[in-house]
């Protein structure tokens, strides 16, 4: 299976967002949820936040990733931790999960593309869609770029192909429709921004140097190229990214 841009890059990041484990620490940790409840991490990546959970909080963790080459290196990492008995990893759509019981008491979604369902992308639907799959009094961490700035046609049209931003506003105001209540929120700051880029950034290239004759070397650096043409340009002025506790 060819490797992509982002099975290279979150290898190389903490948490795969711009954001630290300690911020996201801070929002799970103002839910005040006791040692052995379920957590829901919907998108686990490199499976930072589902070992983090078990480890710092002593959840029990259902974590979900549908890409079959991140879900190998989550269940390397979730192996190698102290907790892995404590993380179970299944590697299948959000949507396949959601609503099986126990409801979990927690559910983690940080840049989850598709998190409640596969096309649904309108945010009331999508805030509704997770707030029916988590116990009564439970919670959601939500981590997204807002907008924090209007950006160009251009961009706002590329960004909308597979995603839909919200102003930070536009977030919180979406939640709240769809019956959550605001706990606690956080702004990644513009050095949160830079070195989740740069990191990303190193990455790439340093694979793709390091395999010159892989037919996805060309590819990757172009694919390098545009990001960091597009934050130097505009991305580091209209993108911010928040990290949201809403409770149930």
């Amino acid at each position: 299976m060819a490797v992509n841009f982002n099975h290279i890059a979150y290898e190389a990041l903490e948490v795969c967002n711009a954001v630290s484990w300690d911020a996201v620490g801070e929002a799970v940790a103002a839910a005040g949820l006791k040692p052995g409840a379920l957590a829901l991490d919907l998108g686990a990546g490199n499976a930072t936040v589902a070992i983090g959970l078990a480890r710092d909080f002593g959840l029990k963790v259902r974590a979900v990733e549908r890409d079959p080459l991140m879900a190998a290196l989550a269940a390397r990492r979730i192996a190698a931790a102290e907790q892995a008995a404590a993380v179970e990893l299944l590697v299948r759509d959000s949507s396949e999960v959601l609503d099986h019981p126990p409801l979990p008491d927690l559910i983690t979604v940080l840049g989850a593309t598709d998190a409640a369902a596969p096309g649904l992308r309108d945010p009331v639907a999508v805030f509704a869609r997770l707030r029916a799959a988590v116990a009564p009094g439970g919670y959601l961490v939500w981590g997204e770029p807002f907008w924090k700035a209007e950006p160009s046609a251009p961009l706002r049209q590329i960004i909308e192909m597979t995603n839909s931003y919200q102003t930070d506003a536009g977030w919180r105001a979406a939640a709240e429709q769809a019956g959550w209540h605001v706990v606690h929120v956080r702004h990644s700051t513009d050095e949160e921004w830079r070195a989740y880029i740069d990191t990303m950034d190193a990455a790439v290239r340093a694979w793709a140097a390091a395999h010159p004759e892989a037919p996805e070397a060309p590819r990757l650096v172009a694919r390098a190229d545009i990001q960091k043409a597009m934050f130097e340009t505009e991305g580091f002025r209209v993108f911010g990214f928040g990290l949201y506790l809403f409770g149930r």
